[in-house]
């Protein structure tokens, strides 16, 4: 059930012109908050309010990246809603991560897709890693967003509301199109399997980032590769072989949808052949003291 408080906040979100996606996640941290006191948000107090975040600082140990949203979702909430702009929420500052995502090689990815059981979630996996999709952009690709002629596919909305287009392989087109065959479903590309959608193909949904993510973790256990990989690091496997490959950073800053190609100069540092150069120089330096 909607309270009158939560309408409020997501109508807050939607003038703020967040995605669909977010808004979920700001609405989702906030009744956390309000199941950690067992009452309704706009009762809980400043000092209650920065309790919180230290006890998910200090007692529930989330990651910098966990608390950055936590942060973010529940400011909006007091600020923009409550009209609150409390110190507390100035003060809080997750520590900054400078970790190298972890990347999966071109055997990884393939070894663990052919361990995927259920063919909706191996084409789909299949289509997040051939196009470098973040898993909310893959689950909802539409049969519209596969353009055959110009052979690319249009993501919408994606973070940041941004759209963009990125090559559409060849043999994902077939692979594609062999999966549709397979449902027929007039909107979605990976329809939910809903046993309603028997009756109303047009008002079956799409299927959920979560029982993908599920499926990704059991063919990794599988596989018996010991990298700590999420269905993400198939987005940043393929950044990564894109630029061994020798396309140009910018290009595929393009086709991963970033704002700053900094974000995307991470992949530099996971390539052997941007680290070619400084490899060959340390050999040479180093190996000139054993000659």
């Amino acid at each position: 059930m909607t309270t009158p408080l939560r309408q409020k906040l997501i109508e807050d979100l939607q003038l703020h012109g967040l995605s669909n996606r977010t808004q979920e996640i700001y609405v989702s941290v906030v009744r956390h908050l309000a199941e950690y006191y067992g009452k309704s948000p706009d009762q809980i107090s400043e000092a209650e309010l920065r309790a919180y975040f230290l006890f998910l600082k200090n007692t529930k140990k989330v990651s910098p990246s966990t608390l950055t949203v936590a942060l973010s979702g529940i400011k909006f909430f007091y600020e923009f809603t409550l009209h609150r702009p409390w110190a507390t929420l100035e003060l809080v500052r997750p520590a900054h991560e400078k970790k190298l995502p972890v990347v999966l090689s071109i055997d990884e990815v393939r070894s663990i897709l052919s361990r995927v059981r259920l063919a909706r979630y191996q084409v789909c996996l299949s289509t997040i890693y051939a196009c470098g999709l973040r898993i909310q952009e893959g689950v909802t690709l539409q049969v519209g967003d596969i353009d055959s002629q110009r052979m690319v596919v249009h993501v919408h909305r994606g973070k940041g509301n941004k759209d963009r287009c990125i090559p559409l392989p060849e043999n994902l087109l077939s692979l594609l199109r062999s999966h549709w065959r397979t449902h027929r479903n007039p909107v979605w590309l990976f329809p939910s399997s809903r046993l309603a959608a028997i009756v109303s193909p047009e008002a079956m949904g799409h299927i959920s980032g979560d029982s993908v993510a599920l499926a990704f973790g059991c063919a990794i256990r599988e596989s018996g590769i010991q990298k700590p990989a999420t269905v993400h690091t198939l987005r940043h496997s393929w950044a990564t072989h894109m630029l061994e490959a020798g396309i140009n950073l910018r290009v595929i800053q393009g086709y991963l949808g970033h704002a700053s190609p900094t974000t995307t100069a991470i992949y530099t540092h996971l390539t052997p052949q941007a680290q070619g150069p400084a490899v060959r120089a340390i050999n040479d330096v180093v190996n000139s003291l054993w000659p």
